[in-house]
């Protein structure tokens, strides 16, 4: 089995490392990272200048772009054989809720999906304890699972894995995404030299959590598995929509 790996924290993340050394016994790994944390740049590719691929040491690919752009490069351009899955993560922090419209992780998956490969996007929820490695036990669990029971369809999985040790979680649970508030106000300061910064405030508190969203199930220390899909259509409002428009244009 063939994986591509990538993430939105930098080619130099513990989260990264962790996994790509997991999934090390049981696929082919090809890791495809940013150069540095490009965290919260979203599905954003780099148009207006090229790209450039580089190897360090520990024998993981780096890219001067954005995860999009990784995971595009690697796909289209790099690999010989389209992988047989795109995993992004384990991110450093929570991608719940809203968090997906703004994520780095969630997007180099994104792009896989988008590609036609199956993609995971894999969080570690709360980073005070570090245990990377509990998430990373939960990545190769379902990795074996699609080994033995191939998806028939591209499949997008947003994972967010609670900060415990393995043998602390008590299941996995299928969720739909919750809601935050609105974000905190930007921070204004000055820069050493003295020129008014503004800094973006912290994601808001949960505003929807109740039952069946990530953030409820991250709660009882269950893994939380969102399907994503990508069509942004408003269903339920083009026939109001249409509606609208013939009445101004009536008007």
């Amino acid at each position: 089995m063939r994986i591509l790996l990538s993430n939105d924290d930098g080619y130099f993340a513990p989260g990264l490392a962790c996994l790509a050394n997991a999934l090390e016994s049981v696929a082919d790994i090809t890791v495809v990272a940013p150069e540095r944390d490009r965290s919260g740049s979203s599905n954003s590719l780099t148009l207006d200048r090229p790209l450039s691929l580089h190897r360090a040491h520990n024998g993981f690919y780096y890219v001067n772009g954005t995860p999009t752009d990784c995971v595009h490069l690697a796909v289209t351009g790099m690999l010989d054989i389209l992988p047989d899955m795109v995993i992004s993560g384990i991110n450093h922090g929570a991608n719940m809720g809203d968090d997906t419209v703004y994520s780095g992780t969630v997007a180099a998956a994104t792009e896989g999906f988008l590609l036609g490969v199956p993609s995971l996007a894999v969080s570690l929820v709360d980073v005070t304890n570090g245990h990377y490695d509990t998430a990373a036990r939960v990545v190769v669990d379902l990795v074996k699972r699609f080994s033995k029971d191939k998806l028939i369809i591209p499949i997008l999985l947003n994972i967010n894995v609670p900060d415990v040790e393995y043998e602390h979680i008590k299941g996995v649970r299928v969720t739909r995404l919750g809601r935050r508030h609105k974000a905190e106000p930007v921070i204004k300061t000055l820069s050493p030299r003295g020129y008014t910064v503004y800094w973006v405030g912290p994601a808001g508190p949960a505003q929807d959590a109740g039952e069946g969203t990530d953030f409820h199930t991250i709660q009882f220390n269950y893994v939380s598995i969102t399907p994503l899909q990508i069509d942004l259509t408003r269903f339920d409002q083009m026939e109001f929509v249409t509606q609208w428009l013939s009445d101004s244009v009536a008007g």
